[in-house]
């Protein structure tokens, strides 16, 4: 609903998505924080703070003035967030809890990404302790400390305020379903430090993670996307092994993530990967090249494992038409939406996950690997045009964007059709149309027989 409005920018920039023309991207993830915080009467909720702050900030750190001016104006009206925000030479991630009780305005910080390290959110805050005296490192509203004090929830020295542990307090949930996917990124990208589970488990809050890590190798654009791609494999919260995961090891467990057998609470892990995701993104932004080359939104909708990103140049004019908002609905299903070409996809897959995933990771692997290994050429392509003029490296760029978009739903829908005729009614068939019918699992047959043995046990000379 229309909560008032605010004065216009003299100038605006282009947003394409999550990035804009001067390569500036944002991210976000919700924490909620402390329920006294509820009820503030600001204007500004954290999409309309991002989608301005992508229009009036040429970096990082304008960004991040932006939003403090803002919510100090007009005031904050949603609940926790941590909102990642980059730029060609910086990484950020900034931290926002509104004031609750009726007042306008938020508390925030700041923290810098060290350079050749990566940080990572997910549903709960991540900035503990911060310094109060480098703003190369850290930036904060004037009251983020004080605000503190005056509700009585901090006493400390202010060297030892820890923004998170005071307006986002760790609960067991906080751990197990959010910092557990942190701690989940990190062991992955640095193997090297040994993070166990003993924290991401929930029952040891004192073993905290830092908030970033060096990886043991610098990371590429792949490694960033399989990143993403994450259910706990190989790990004691792995959810391709337990019952859950039915007979084809599907990682996958709706809703509700807590739940009750006779009387006692239980829960379903809640991975990077997970089946809600609407759209996810790998923002590049790359100093060396001119901002419409430089900057590209690696963009895919639905779960991560099941989605192929699409390179989208932040210099284009237009959007692949099957990515475009306005083509379908969450209640209107298209073929020319690749929302619901990827949600049909994948919601077929989850039936026989364990097989399907091989022929979906393939599809992908073909397409991504395509685009990634073009991106050189399709550079240099768009720098030659660019020295001539802006607009030809623009437009060149938005159709090969385009084309990418189109191509990569086309082979979707064909890959969905692929796999209705491979995995008909529960057989398999190879590509010269031989079936075959391959068992369950003999651990699946064997948690059969323990359930239900004695009703379906054949007699033993019974004939078949």
């Amino acid at each position: 609903r229309h909560l008032g409005e605010i004065p216009e920018a003299p100038r605006t920039f282009t947003r394409i998505g999550f990035i804009n023309e001067h390569q500036v991207a944002v991210g976000e993830t919700t924490f909620g924080g402390r329920k006294e915080l509820e009820g503030s009467t600001g204007m500004l909720d954290y999409g309309s703070l991002m989608e301005i702050a992508l229009e009036r900030a040429k970096t990082a750190r304008e960004a991040i003035d932006v939003i403090g001016d803002l919510v100090t104006k007009y005031g904050y009206r949603s609940e926790g967030e941590s909102i990642s925000i980059t730029d060609p030479e910086e990484a950020w991630i900034l931290e926002i809890v509104p004031k609750g009780g009726g007042e306008k305005g938020a508390v925030w910080v700041a923290e810098r990404v060290p350079d050749g390290e990566i940080a990572a959110h997910a549903n709960q805050s991540r900035i503990r302790t911060f310094p109060l005296h480098d703003p190369d490192r850290a930036i904060y509203s004037p009251d983020v400390i004080s605000f503190a004090r005056k509700k009585g929830w901090y006493t400390g020295p202010d060297e030892k305020f820890s923004f998170a542990d005071t307006y986002a307090p760790l609960t067991f949930g906080a751990i197990r379903f959010c910092e557990a996917r942190v701690w989940s990124m990190f062991r992955r990208a640095a193997p090297s430090l040994g993070l166990g589970v003993e924290y991401a488990d929930g029952h040891h809050p004192d073993k905290r993670l830092p908030f970033s890590v060096r990886p043991d190798a610098p990371l590429t654009t792949a490694d960033v996307m399989a990143l993403m791609r994450d259910h706990f494999e190989g790990t004691p919260l792995d959810m391709t092994k337990d019952v859950g995961a039915g007979p084809f090891a599907c990682p996958y467990r709706w809703r509700p993530l807590v739940w009750k057998v006779d009387g006692t609470r239980y829960l379903n892990e809640r991975a990077i990967s997970t089946q809600q995701t609407g759209l996810s993104f790998v923002a590049q932004s790359r100093a060396a090249l001119p901002d419409p080359i430089g900057g590209v939104l690696w963009f895919g909708v639905d779960d991560t494992a099941m989605t192929s990103y699409v390179p989208i140049y932040c210099g284009v004019t237009k959007v692949p038409p099957a990515y475009a908002e306005g083509v379908a609905s969450m209640t209107r299903f298209s073929w020319d939406s690749a929302f619901w070409v990827f949600n049909w996809v994948s919601n077929f897959a989850y039936s026989r996950y364990k097989d399907m995933i091989v022929d979906i990771e393939r599809a992908r692997g073909e397409l991504e690997g395509r685009f990634l290994a073009e991106q050189p050429e399709v550079d240099r392509a768009a720098l030659a045009l660019y020295e001539q003029a802006p607009l030809l490296a623009r437009d060149y760029l938005t159709r090969y964007s385009v084309s990418r978009g189109q191509l990569t739903v086309e082979r979707w829908r064909k890959l969905g059709q692929e796999l209705l005729v491979k995995y008909l009614d529960g057989n398999v068939k190879d590509r010269r149309g031989r079936v075959s019918h391959p068992p369950y699992p003999e651990s699946w047959y064997r948690r059969i027989v323990a359930d239900h043995g004695d009703v379906i046990r054949m007699p033993e000379k019974a004939g078949h």
